[in-house]
């Protein structure tokens, strides 16, 4: 045996025997990891984890600790100095209504096997995610600058590999709309981007006992802020906050239950939100599925919804003998015929405008019309104002963050830093050709949550150069 092996193996069960009675108090699987202690050390002691803060190096640990395909993600600069640790999220499955993918529900799946957990004897389903910003040449270093370069590094352990129905786990940065001040209204008589008006503000502060008042977190019912809950129960009992979910992409299980994903959070097609007005035929807003309302609408045409005139799918749809490219996001003054012209979804600053129609501008925007055709309404409305050549589709060059829209000289208004996501979830999806969450906005088909944890002063969170280093 080696020096170096040696010394691991030494320094390993030093460390092992700190941890003994910790992981005693823990659920240990039932077919442990043989290599358990030298995997925990490996991952705490790696360069781009040891400056982090001890709740997230702890929680790397222990899923290195557990058996999997993969250790934790090694996170690699992608510029010259280390990338920069600004928040994380540590997920479990704890703060919602269990559902059956991650609860025996008598009657419902008491006689089948589990879907999603109950992996190695049952031990619980956890996860991490750290965001970080990449200290570019040229790029901002702020992660409030919507400008900044941003990735994610999402890890979990104890959930099976989905193997049917085209299905996939995807994760969602999830911010929930707050009330902003008043301002004196628009020419047109509308609020002004981000604001609402002095009436609205009245308006809103007489709801329920009073929670929404400028500054707060919105709830539907004007009390106080009701975050889900394992208490929960679907749809009587439910979160009062308002969400707006971004995608973090498709996730699937190793053979050993764990998942790894990389993602980059930029304006370039990423800060972007499904478009919200397939929210009701999601069937988790009561009584969509009742009324047989389930995928009556999707995006798969893109358009302005069912508030405008719907764009042909000839043009718009996938041309197999034209396949666009829907990252081919950037270019030039040159080159912008090129970009792709379909998105299906909306800034995610645009989105939270239109929430602030459909919730907020209670008497400033369409006072009585009620749900969903408010919505359908303030949708068509607000992308209208960035849409220049109104197909109602915010184009990569209509939402590029350089674009003038609307009487602004750029469009950084229309996105959200990642810092305005307070929280996190990963749900179970099903391929039914809708963008929005399964049944959102509820969390039926939440299987981990965690909410955010700034880290201030940040801290670096990098070892070695990405090899995919644009």
């Amino acid at each position: 045996m080696g020096t170096v092996s040696r010394w691991l193996r030494a320094t390993s069960l030093a460390f092992a025997a700190v941890l003994a009675a910790e992981r005693a108090r823990a659920q240990m699987p039932a077919h442990p990891n043989p290599n358990a202690e030298l995997d925990e050390f490996i991952v705490t002691h790696r360069g781009d984890v040891i400056q982090l803060p001890n709740p997230l190096k702890h929680r790397l640990g222990e899923m290195a600790e557990r058996p999997h395909t993969f250790l934790p993600i090694q996170a690699f600069a992608e510029a010259d100095k280390p990338s920069q640790l600004f928040q994380y999220y540590l997920l479990d499955s704890k703060s919602f209504q269990p559902n059956v993918f991650s609860a025996v529900l008598p009657g419902q799946n008491d006689q089948a096997q589990l879907t999603a957990f109950g992996c190695n004897g049952g031990i619980p389903t956890i996860g991490s995610v750290r965001v970080v910003v990449e200290p570019k040449p040229g790029l901002p270093t702020d992660p409030n600058n919507v400008r900044a370069f941003i990735d994610l590094f999402t890890d979990l352990s104890c959930l099976f590999v989905i193997n049917n129905e085209s299905g996939w786990y995807e994760g969602w940065m999830i911010h929930d709309i707050t009330v902003p001040n008043a301002a004196p209204p628009r020419a047109d008589g509308h609020a002004q981007f981000g604001m609402l008006l002095d009436a609205d503000v009245k308006a809103l502060a007489k709801m329920g006992m009073g929670n929404n008042k400028p500054g707060a977190i919105f709830t539907m019912d004007g009390n106080a802020v009701h975050f889900p809950s394992a208490q929960d129960h679907f749809p009587d009992v439910q979160t009062n906050v308002v969400p707006i979910q971004e995608s973090m992409g498709a996730y699937n299980a190793m053979q050993q239950s764990d998942v790894h994903s990389y993602w980059e959070f930029n304006y370039e097609g990423t800060n972007w939100i499904h478009p919200l007005y397939e929210l009701p035929f999601t069937g988790g807003i009561p009584p969509a599925f009742e009324n047989g309302d389930l995928g009556k609408l999707s995006s798969i045409v893109p358009g302005p919804g069912p508030s405008g005139t719907p764009n042909s799918p000839i043009k718009f749809g996938d041309d197999p003998n034209a396949p666009r490219d829907p990252d081919r996001f950037e270019g030039t003054d040159t080159s912008d015929a090129q970009r792709e012209f379909r998105e299906r979804g909306i800034p995610s600053g645009l989105a939270n405008e239109v929430y602030l129609d459909v919730y907020e501008r209670v008497v400033s925007f369409e006072p009585g019309v009620p749900f969903p055709k408010r919505l359908f309404d303030a949708y068509a409305a607000e992308v209208a104002r960035v849409d220049s050549d109104g197909d109602g589709v915010i184009s990569a060059l209509e939402g590029d963050v350089d674009t003038a829209s609307d009487g602004f000289a750029d469009n950084t208004r229309l996105f959200l830093p990642a810092t305005a996501f307070d929280r996190f979830a990963v749900s179970r999806e099903i391929n039914d050709g809708i963008l929005a969450p399964r049944f959102a906005p509820s969390q039926r088909a939440w299987v981990a949550s965690g909410v955010r944890v700034p880290v201030v002063p940040a801290v670096p969170a990098s070892f070695g150069r990405d090899g995919d280093d644009r």
